[in-house]
């Protein structure tokens, strides 16, 4: 990638998020395969994807938030998807995103054999590949505040402390694995973070997906107040303002 598509691929993200923080907007982030319309069996594909993703749409917030599954019969025709709220959220609120990213990547995505999307509650991918038990390293979002902090190292530190405490949590000691906490700052202030994995991991790929994630967070967000990845398999955020339910 060229450094002016990369700027403004910076910007565009900085630009997304600023929008959110200012109108309370939560715009969904997407990536697509090739158009695959024209390819054999493609029709049948989608006829089974529309129904895994409806079956998804129903067990995940029945699930405490996780599910996924494949539908077909054919390896051509076969996808495989996978749905994942946030740990915090409410059931009604999981149904309420994952039918929402439901919807909107079958939009964005129209003639795709490989999709994802992700909200601040739920996220959601699906392949025409058996993905399940392995760490996705491709689909990455990557997000952080424009503000900088005062005492970048002191913060980055802590930052670091925080989110490897919750990555250890998350892979070895929570249900669901999910994890969220706060550490207390200079002049009273609090930092927030939290890492999540989808549960189809074992342990071990879990602390490796989440630690690499938190090196991708220190090397471009680092001194800033906020920044999060949230990626296929794995995601963590760090915010000096709680951003999860208690």
């Amino acid at each position: 990638m060229s450094s002016s598509r990369l700027i403004s691929s910076l910007y565009l993200l900085t630009l997304f998020l600023l929008l959110q923080n200012v109108i309370g907007v939560e715009p969904p982030y997407s990536s697509c395969s090739g158009n695959d319309k024209s390819t054999a069996n493609y029709g049948s594909y989608k006829t089974s994807l529309n129904v895994l993703l409806s079956s998804l749409n129903q067990l995940a917030p029945a699930m405490e938030g996780f599910a996924l599954g494949s539908l077909g019969q054919k390896n051509l025709d076969r996808p495989y998807g996978l749905v994942l709220c946030r740990g915090d959220v409410s059931s009604s609120d999981c149904r309420a995103c994952v039918a929402d990213a439901t919807r909107e990547i079958l939009k964005r995505c129209p003639y795709s054999k490989q999709g994802f999307i992700a909200y601040d509650n739920c996220a959601l991918k699906y392949t025409n590949k058996d993905f399940f038990g392995q760490i996705d390293t491709q689909n990455r979002i990557y997000l952080y505040n424009v503000r900088n902090v005062s005492n970048p190292v002191i913060f980055n530190q802590k930052t670091e402390a925080l989110l490897s405490q919750l990555a250890n949590k998350a892979s070895y000691k929570a249900r669901k694995m999910y994890a969220a906490g706060e550490l207390d700052l200079e002049g009273r202030k609090k930092l927030y973070g939290m890492a999540q994995c989808t549960r189809d991991l074992s342990s071990g790929d879990c602390e490796k997906c989440l630690d690499g994630a938190i090196g991708e967070l220190r090397g471009f967000s680092g001194g800033k107040e906020g920044g999060r990845v949230i990626g296929g398999s794995c995601a963590v955020r760090y915010e000096i303002y709680p951003f999860v339910k208690a």
